[in-house]
Formats: C-alpha cells, structure tokens, sequence
C-alpha cells in the first residue's frame, strides 16, 4: 500500500495505491493518522480510493477508524473514486452512510 497526499486549498485529500487487507492496514493506519493530525486545520478530508486494487473487512475497519478520528475535530470526510469492487464492499458495509461519495 502506499499513500500520497494534497492539500487542496484547505481539504486534505489522501491517495490510496495498493490492496486495502490485513497485511497494509497497521502502517496504513499509522501514516494516515499521522496525516490527519498534521493537518487539523483542514476543512474536509477526502479518501481517493481509485487506486485501491483490492479492500477486505480489514480495509473498511480502517476507514471507520479514519472517520472517527476526524469526526472528533468535526471535520467532514469523503469518498471518492473507488472501483467498482471496491464500491461494492464499501455500500455493504455501509459506509457512504457516514463518508459520503464525492
């Protein structure tokens, strides 16, 4: 997994490239934590999942963890770009309930 970021004006928008599973999500967890906290004084957040090639359960623990990190600060966080198959698993899980797509 590796993970880019922008700040766009003043969202931070964080880039996911790889599989989203068990054996990423620790060190995924640790440098989007570490983004988030840099960045607090951001408007919005927002996940880009277009380069996400594969996400398990494991995968969207992590980005409800993300979400309730955020949420403490009351910033708002997004979806954006997810493939088909990952869209998929993020519609059941229910996720866009509470990170809308963007």
């Amino acid at each position: 997994m590796e993970i880019k970021y922008k700040n766009y004006g003043r969202s931070l928008i964080v880039y996911f490239y790889g599989e989203l599973d068990e054996y990423s999500a620790s060190e995924t967890k640790n440098i989007v934590d570490r983004l988030i906290e840099d960045n607090l004084n951001s408007d919005k957040v927002v996940f880009d999942l277009s380069g996400v090639t594969f996400m398990d359960s494991t995968g969207i623990g992590l980005l409800i963890g993300r979400y309730k990190k955020v949420r403490r600060f009351n910033i708002p966080i997004y979806i954006q770009g997810a493939s088909v198959a990952t869209e998929k698993v993020i519609e059941i899980a229910g996720i866009y309930k509470i990170m809308p797509k963007i």
